[in-house]
């Protein structure tokens, strides 16, 4: 083979390697009502930012400020569920009038994606996402949801795009 050719198809496999996956754009849902939406969700799976592994008893607790943002408290053990608890409080800023796109921000001045891409008719279970695919959380009303729902969540999620295998369980684990 020609070092020419040889060159040429180096070069070619060095681009096609380095391209990305086309996706199609995250779809969000078509519209959510703020009010009905705020208040504490159980995280009952992700796939987890390096601040969200191994940890238990996750919760995201959403207010409605009066200027429009979204105050949020996530609050969680880590080391167990009798481990110590942690906070992290952020702000979401509303990116549309659908209310389901969200720039959420923990740290100053980073803004993350953050869409509503299921939710259940009677607001029970919720499914986040970003655009990007690599972080994904369902979160319920309640620290657990029916083996069946989490096999539908688990199907939608798997049909967006995402690497199912990387979906965690959070352990809910609540004494009285």
């Amino acid at each position: 083979m020609s070092s020419k050719l040889t060159l040429w198809l180096s070069g070619l496999l060095m681009l096609t390697g380095c391209q990305q996956v086309v996706r199609p754009p995250m779809s969000t849902v078509k519209q959510v009502d703020l009010k009905r939406f705020m208040g504490s969700w159980y995280v009952i799976a992700s796939i987890p930012t390096f601040l969200e592994k191994d940890i238990s008893n996750a919760i995201e607790t959403y207010h409605l400020n009066s200027d429009g943002t979204v105050q949020t408290v996530f609050t969680y053990h880590v080391d167990g569920v009798n481990g110590p608890l942690k906070k992290m409080t952020g702000k979401a800023f509303i990116q549309d009038t659908s209310h389901a796109k969200w720039a959420m921000q923990f740290i100053w001045p980073i803004k993350a994606d953050y869409r509503i891409v299921y939710l259940a008719e009677d607001y029970s279970v919720v499914i986040v996402g970003r655009e990007k695919r690599d972080y994904v959380w369902v979160m319920a009303r309640t620290p657990s949801i029916s083996q069946s729902d989490y096999a539908t969540m688990q199907g939608y999620i798997k049909s967006w795009g995402y690497d199912i295998e990387k979906l965690k369980m959070v352990p809910q684990v609540w004494t009285k």
